[in-house]
């Protein structure tokens, strides 16, 4: 036995062991050391300048106890003090096409490459979902009033690396005469590398906006023969005798899209894929 620590002490003021400080966080389960009550906290408040602490312990026995000393976690005597704050980041802006919107957008000089898509429909679709990206990127849609002509318009847009062109064709699918158009267009000089053809199975771009938008089940099934935009319109009980009627029926449809969820995909992606592709190469 050591007898060397007995005998006359030095008496001062006792050294108060540091412990360690814990936040307090709801589903923490500590123990009183005085009372034995452990418990989990459920909720934490402050009352009367205390931080007070809300525990639940076994059988649903309710304790509330001031913060501070007097409590093991895990077995090991702490300090539980305030929470931690936490910051709040601000939600992050996004487009109709999903993307980061970028604040303060100045207007950026329009590249030489462009996007061509069937006619006016086509654009202001484009535009409406993704009319944010086009700007930040410089990118401008031009409608072509059909596709007939389409080596010809390449041709005498005379593609290169610096000056690109991403074409979306309605009804591109196997078979059609869609698909011997493009592969026609794409023999043009200078088309390889330069121009990216692209299309949607639907025999209109109307098709491609999503019938949940809408509120329908489905697209009406026009019967072969007839034109389909009327076809559509006259199945809505809209009207459907002028051309006016028709451009009518087209805005309260995209009147309906408020972003790319009310998309088809197979849209989706053949658009995303033409700014890829124009935007891969500064230009």
């Amino acid at each position: 036995m050591d007898y060397s620590s007995w005998g006359p002490q030095a008496i001062g003021k006792p050294v108060r062991k540091s412990l360690r400080e814990v936040p307090a966080a709801q589903g923490m389960v500590i123990e009183d050391v005085e009372t034995g009550f452990v418990g989990e906290i459920m909720r934490i408040e402050k009352s009367g300048g205390m931080l007070v602490l809300h525990l639940e312990g076994r059988g649903g026995k309710t304790r509330s106890f001031k913060a501070g000393y007097g409590f093991l976690l895990d077995g090991e005597p702490v300090r539980i003090i305030a929470p931690v704050k936490t910051t709040t980041l601000p939600p992050v802006a996004r487009s109709a096409s999903g993307s980061v919107v970028v604040q303060g957008l100045k207007a950026r000089t329009a590249r030489a490459s462009r996007i061509l898509v069937e006619g006016k429909h086509d654009a202001e679709l484009v535009e409406k979902v993704w009319g944010h990206d086009l700007r930040v990127e410089g990118i401008v849609v031009e409608p072509l009033h059909g596709v007939d002509d389409l080596a010809a318009v390449i041709a005498n847009f005379a593609p290169s690396p610096q000056r690109r062109l991403g074409i979306l064709v309605d009804h591109l699918v196997m078979g059609t005469k869609e698909q011997k158009i493009a592969e026609r267009a794409m023999k043009v000089p200078g088309a390889a590398g330069n121009v990216l053809i692209v299309g949607h199975p639907y025999v209109d771009v109307w098709q491609a906006v999503k019938p949940s938008a809408l509120g329908i089940p489905a697209w009406p099934v026009v019967p072969r023969g007839q034109d389909w935009k009327t076809g559509i319109v006259t199945a809505f009980g809209w009207p459907a005798s002028t051309p006016e009627d028709l451009g009518l029926a087209w805005q309260r449809i995209l009147s309906r899209v408020t972003n790319y969820a009310d998309i088809e995909p197979a849209l989706l992606g053949r658009v995303e894929e033409i700014i890829d592709f124009l935007t891969e190469v500064d230009n």
